[in-house]
């Protein structure tokens, strides 16, 4: 957060001589000066959310500037914004969510940081283009916020034209310009004494390769299938087909914060609404029951999506302990062969 105000405010202060309310910012319909406002003011709106621990709205208020603040009040706004706004999020233990309405009703410190060096980045770029600045943020900024909020984009060969595209400010070679568009925090489901947290590709790429993905895991963990699933994770996402609701959790106990398993979809939906999940649970966390809760609350949330009718997953001959698992989920064994056994949840349909 402090690099990209930084970044942003060291440029834009080589043109405060300007009337910032007489310039636009871009092709925005708002001036420089409002633009700036607003920057400031969703910085400081985020810092609330997380402070204030708010569950079902934003915290109520917002940042004006004076009448007769000029375009240098306005970074100083800004700078102070950033600095609340990075040491609200030093504070805030990870495990913490606030409201955001946008997609799924939350965000953890991780999503309101991304959230807020976008709001930064893309801003600045408006602002930039108004006044005649050529801007280019710090490309590992650029792919933060890539990674973090934007995991159903395809990467391009470049962060920063990417994220201009992806905001609906730029053209990449083979995509159709964006004129609607939207961020996507991750899906956190509760599953009982669990929490479900979806993953992020930035922290998929960690798991894959032998690290923690950030979370703090049992002894022993995380599994082979909970690294193999990030791998599929990644591969979906580098080819622009990873859709973060029908991907990968990790399974979280609630009372502790530890990581015990892993659990999510093979994909989105097929044209007839199946979709098949798998699950991985650490060994140091088996016998406790931790995979059937998790399981059925997964399949509760897919079964109350308009288009999926069945929930299936498939398992060993051998593997009792899975078989197990899946009819205390509710599940029926509906086929498989020698190699493969089948079985399917569905729910009730309107």
């Amino acid at each position: 957060m402090e690099e990209a105000v930084a970044d942003a405010v060291a440029l834009l202060r080589t043109a405060t001589d300007r009337d910032w309310e007489a310039v636009p910012a871009g092709a925005l319909e708002w001036s420089c000066r409002r633009t700036a406002q607003h920057v400031a003011s969703d910085l400081l709106a985020y810092a609330g959310q997380l402070a204030g621990r708010a569950t079902d709205a934003y915290v109520p208020f917002r940042i004006t500037l004076d009448a007769d603040a000029d375009a240098a009040d306005a970074l100083h706004v800004i700078e102070t914004a950033g600095t609340l706004f990075a040491a609200t999020l030093r504070a805030t233990p990870p495990g913490v969510r606030a409201f955001h309405p946008y997609p799924f009703g939350s965000a953890d410190r991780d999503g309101f940081a991304a959230m807020g060096v976008a709001e930064v980045l893309a801003h600045t770029y408006d602002m930039a283009e108004g006044l005649g600045l050529a801007y280019e943020p710090p490309a590992e900024l650029c792919a933060y916020v890539l990674t973090l909020i934007f995991p159903h984009v395809r990467p391009g060969e470049a962060p920063w034209p990417t994220l201009l595209w992806a905001t609906g400010r730029g053209e990449l070679p083979g995509r159709a310009r964006l004129t609607e568009w939207r961020w996507r925090n991750d899906l956190v489901l509760p599953a009982g004494r669990l929490v479900l947290r979806g993953v992020r590709p930035a922290a998929a790429a960690g798991l894959a390769v032998g690290g923690d993905g950030g979370f703090a895991w049992v002894e022993g963990g995380p599994g082979d299938g909970t690294r193999d699933a990030a791998g599929a994770l990644l591969k979906a996402y580098e080819a622009g087909t990873h859709r973060p609701e029908w991907g990968m959790f990790v399974i979280v106990r609630a009372e502790d914060g530890r990581a015990v398993g892993g659990i999510g979809f093979h994909g989105p939906p097929d044209a007839e609404g199946r979709v098949e999940v798998g699950y991985d649970l650490s060994a140091a966390a088996r016998g406790r029951g931790h995979a059937t809760e998790a399981l059925r609350a997964l399949s509760a949330w897919a079964l109350g999506r308009d288009e999926v009718t069945c929930v299936t997953a498939t398992t060993e001959p051998g593997n009792l302990a899975s078989q197990a698992v899946l009819g205390r989920a509710g599940f029926t064994r509906t086929g498989g062969e020698a190699q493969e056994y089948a079985y399917e949840l569905s729910g009730p349909r309107g």
